[in-house]
């Protein structure tokens, strides 16, 4: 076995040179076009995925980020099976998803924050123990992950609530436990926060931490929550209309990528605050305190001029904040250069 194919075969997740496209059937209005759409429709392909590859050790949490419409949810789909690809090699666990063998489906989960597992008319504690009979978990294996899993999320009081009478923090909260009980390896989180208040926000992350930490689980983590990012995954991933931008460290992306640095200024007396709008852009006033960004390459001239033309009690250059240049790419506002730079070099592969 050569060395390459050794460490392939270590792999938890491998994707190479996928393809996903979609045809759709073109409708125009009317009712004579509604009509001929269907004795005689008109498809067209959209591409959703075009030759994206990446691998992901076991162990690994990763940040999968981009716009709407960037090919998530649709990678989450392939790699969970539900989705079968146009083209390429993709493998997880050792298996080929689509396979949807049950020895696979045992050792993964998908959870969608938009949705639901649980029986709306029921108590949670229902959807668990049938959940319980699907995986073939034991009571005692199934007694054990539930209090761990229910001490960790704080909801042990709520298993025998009816669900419809639950808020969506709480109902987020069992669902994850829904989806973890029978300990998956391998777990993809499609946007977990949404629509969560900021406190249910921090108990999912940290519980997300948790879990990754003790089961040693592989975590593929979508989302448009900047805090998820900052707070959960060091790697990320960045995918823009199918195509992969950049994959590494998150804080290398935030270095090479943030167009500005932060001055954050105290004056000392009262001034004329309009004049350092001719040396950057005034993003905060909150007096005696001015918050300026300028363009990081002249950033340390601009804090000398500050401090020559102004009473300044205190100032500090500080870099432009992380959520903010991952904002502009999930905006799409990476420009063309900087996509080509983004992408992983071949060495890097």
């Amino acid at each position: 076995m050569s060395n390459n194919f050794k460490a392939e075969a270590e792999k938890t997740i491998i994707v190479e040179r996928l393809v996903k496209n979609f045809e759709l059937i073109e409708k125009k209005d009317g009712i004579l076009n509604s009509f001929l759409s269907i004795v005689a429709p008109k498809k067209k392909s959209i591409t959703a995925l075009k030759d994206i590859s990446f691998t992901i050790d076991q162990g690994e949490l990763i940040g999968f980020i981009g716009p709407n419409g960037a090919g998530k949810t649709t990678t989450l789909k392939i790699l969970s099976g539900l989705l079968y690809p146009t083209s390429g090699f993709t493998q997880v666990l050792g298996f080929t998803p689509w396979d949807r063998k049950p020895e696979f489906l045992k050792e993964i989960s998908l959870v969608m924050g938009q949705k639901n597992q649980l029986w709306w008319d029921l108590p949670a504690i229902e959807t668990l123990k049938l959940n319980q009979a699907i995986y073939e978990l034991s009571d005692s294996v199934f007694r054990r992950n539930l209090n761990e899993l229910t001490d960790l999320l704080e909801v042990g009081k709520l298993l025998n609530t009816q669900v419809r009478q639950l808020s969506l923090g709480q109902r987020m909260r069992l669902e994850l436990i829904a989806s973890l009980l029978h300990s998956p390896k391998v777990l993809f989180l499609d946007e977990p926060t949404l629509g969560l208040d900021v406190v249910a926000q921090q108990k999912v992350r940290d519980f997300i931490f948790d879990y990754n930490r003790r089961n040693k689980a592989t975590i593929i983590l979508t989302s448009h929550n900047m805090d998820d990012l900052i707070d959960l995954a060091k790697r990320v991933i960045v995918i823009d209309k199918g195509e992969i931008l950049f994959d590494g460290n998150l804080q290398k992306l935030v270095e090479e990528f943030a167009k500005e640095k932060v001055i954050k200024l105290y004056f000392s007396k009262n001034t004329d605050i309009k004049k350092l709008e001719e040396i950057g852009k005034i993003k905060r006033i909150n007096l005696p305190q001015v918050i300026l960004a300028v363009p990081r390459e002249v950033a340390a001239i601009a804090a000398s001029e500050i401090l020559q033309n102004f009473p300044v009690a205190d100032l500090t250059v500080e870099e432009e904040p992380i959520e903010d240049v991952i904002r502009r790419v999930f905006k799409g506002e990476i420009t063309r250069k900087e996509k080509r730079l983004l992408k992983p070099k071949a060495s890097d592969e």
